[in-house]
């Protein structure tokens, strides 16, 4: 029983781990094409500011352009933050979802072994009686 459990914590473990890196994996891609949103956004809006300062002044271009980026950055950094806090908490999750599922199979095998033992001293009880009564 030791030995199943332990390859079924491992096989959890796996999953798990599976799991994880799948997670990873989503976020990255989804992370890059956010990036590139936000790199197609900013090129857009470049051209179209580049254009506009032709007719403004090259300081109100450069203000625009740096509010543009920060607002940009924020932007980037906050989702990036969300994902993260959203993939930790979910990560948190499945970890005290195990951790549940690990105890009670624990609790099961604790009480089958306790089971065992009792029956197991019964029959000894049992078979002493009856030596006792053959001698």
């Amino acid at each position: 029983h030791e030995r199943e459990h332990e390859r079924e914590v491992s096989e959890l473990a796996a999953k798990h781990q599976e799991e994880m890196e799948k997670l990873r994996a989503e976020l990255k891609e989804e992370q890059r094409h956010l990036l590139e949103e936000l790199q197609q956004q900013m090129a857009a809006t470049h051209k179209a500011e580049q254009e506009q300062a032709q007719l403004q002044s090259q300081t109100l271009h450069t203000l625009e352009l740096e509010a543009l980026r920060l607002t940009l950055t924020n932007l980037h950094t906050s989702q990036l933050e969300l994902s993260q806090s959203n993939l930790r908490k979910e990560k948190e999750t499945a970890l005290v979802e195990l951790r549940e599922m690990l105890n009670a199979k624990r609790a099961q095998e604790v009480a089958l072994l306790q089971s065992r033992h009792q029956l197991e001293r019964d029959r000894l009880r049992e078979q002493g009686l009856r030596d006792r009564e053959d001698l």
